[in-house]
């Protein structure tokens, strides 16, 4: 399995003043077997630490940060020989050792020619519950599920994913069923790397269903273990409800969809649970398209969206059938899986942060908007063919963007003040300039 996330390691590993990098993600997609494939691909050894429920390795932190005392210790519990030049060390599920996770300041300061990757499931909200952490002296990186460009790598359609990265119009647009089918699968797979090599060597969808299942009941007993008590029932309730938020025409969340009488600040802290976990996004409101988009944030205005795909089709029990229903998976549920989808490749394929658009009186809204440079992008984005651009239409005329997107299944469109991308090739919004070209 091939993620992008290997360039970045790659590009860390050959950095000349190198800090200890930090992996951050929900469970399950895949950090433990990215770094220990990237040690294997990289390194002559690997000191592999799991952190989680071992005593033995929270009292090697507990006294100091002697780093000479601290290697000592991990080369006899990794059974390995720790040499700096061709030796990573992997720190996994380290918010459970805290002082660990501290200890990455002094490997920096005092031994930083020690390679160092760290990770942790809950790291997120280890953070929020007073961790020392050591600022300005690790790096961070996201691992998020599969993308729709490493899911055609995933499946065995390197070509495919190659010729996205080609940007041929005409020829991408030649092979265009092709892409759809595949992108009907990634929308009911999801990108979770357990579901997506099951499906490949088993090629059966009752498979997954059970294995996506599993995942679902592995976060909600998370839930349980790892969330303040007081908040669980909460986080259970927050969580539930996404699938009602996203099936309303304005999928702004509402307080009053997870219980009658619902008040923001009841259920405040269970979101930022959630979101700590990796487990959900909150896409914001902005009130004016101006730079930066940050400045205009409405923080009491939000949608919120699961981290992947395939997991919210499995939360409205998305029947494999619709795979062979025409193109009837895009526009289900109201187009928000479709949305999901939108939403995960800006994050996570083109590192970018979306917003969304209304003005206070009117009812028409953007459905994302995106800053990529000093340029201000509105996307609208289409479950169908269905190529009513209204809303759209409105902003464009009122604000004249550079450029304005709808992305929908229709071919590559280019008019006057839209270009319209396929869903399939929503990634080539990276490189707009050109496609107006």
């Amino acid at each position: 399995m091939q993620r992008q996330a290997m360039e970045y390691l790659e590009r860390w590993k050959n950095k000349k003043y190198r800090k200890p990098l930090i992996i951050r993600g929900a469970r399950q997609v895949g950090k433990t077997w990215l770094m220990k494939e990237f040690a294997r691909r990289n390194y002559e050894k690997v000191a592999y630490i799991n952190f989680d429920n071992n005593p033995r390795m929270k009292s090697v932190f507990e006294n100091d940060y002697d780093i000479s005392r601290i290697i000592t210790a991990l080369q006899i519990e990794a059974g390995v020989r720790i040499d700096a030049e061709n030796t990573l060390i992997i720190f996994d599920e380290v918010q459970e050792v805290p002082k660990a996770l501290a200890s990455l300041k002094y490997f920096y300061e005092n031994a930083s020619d020690y390679p160092i990757l760290a990770a942790g499931s809950m790291l997120g909200v280890a953070m929020h519950h007073g961790v020392s952490f050591p600022v300005g002296k690790v790096e961070f990186m996201d691992l998020f599920p599969l993308t729709f460009k490493e899911f055609l790598s995933a499946t065995g359609n390197e070509p495919l994913k190659e010729l996205l990265s080609l940007e041929n119009i005409s020829l991408i647009t030649s092979f265009k069923d092709k892409y759809i089918e595949l992108l009907k699968r990634y929308y009911f797979l999801g990108g979770m790397p357990e579901v997506v090599k099951t499906f490949v060597s088993e090629n059966d969808f009752e498979s997954v269903s059970q294995i996506k299942k599993n995942l679902l009941d592995l976060y909600e007993m998370d839930f349980s273990k790892h969330a303040p008590k007081e908040i669980v029932p909460r986080i259970r309730m927050v969580w539930n409800s996404i699938p009602a938020q996203l099936a309303k025409e304005n999928r702004k969340f509402i307080y009053g969809h997870i219980t009658e009488g619902a008040r923001a600040k009841d259920f405040e802290l269970a979101i930022q649970w959630l979101q700590d976990c990796g487990l959900i996004h909150k896409v914001f409101r902005v009130t004016k398209p101006g730079l930066p988009l940050k400045a205009y944030v409405d923080l009491r205005a939000f949608k919120t969206y699961l981290f992947d795909i395939g997991l919210l089709s499995a939360m409205v029990n998305l029947p494999p059938r619709v795979l062979i229903d025409g193109d009837r998976v895009f526009e289900e549920f109201k187009g928000a899986i479709t949305e999901q989808y939108i939403l995960q490749q800006l994050i996570t394929e083109s590192k970018l942060e979306p917003y969304y658009y209304t003005t206070d009186k009117s009812s028409g809204e953007i459905d994302f908007l995106i800053q990529k440079g000093s340029d201000i992008i509105p996307i609208e984005v289409k479950a169908s063919e269905n190529l009513q651009s209204k809303s759209l239409k409105a902003y464009s005329d009122k604000y004249v963007p550079k450029f304005s997107v709808r992305t929908s299944l229709s071919d590559f469109r280019k008019e006057s003040w839209l270009i319209n991308i396929p869903l399939y090739a929503f990634t080539m919004i990276e490189d707009i300039e050109r496609l107006l070209l």
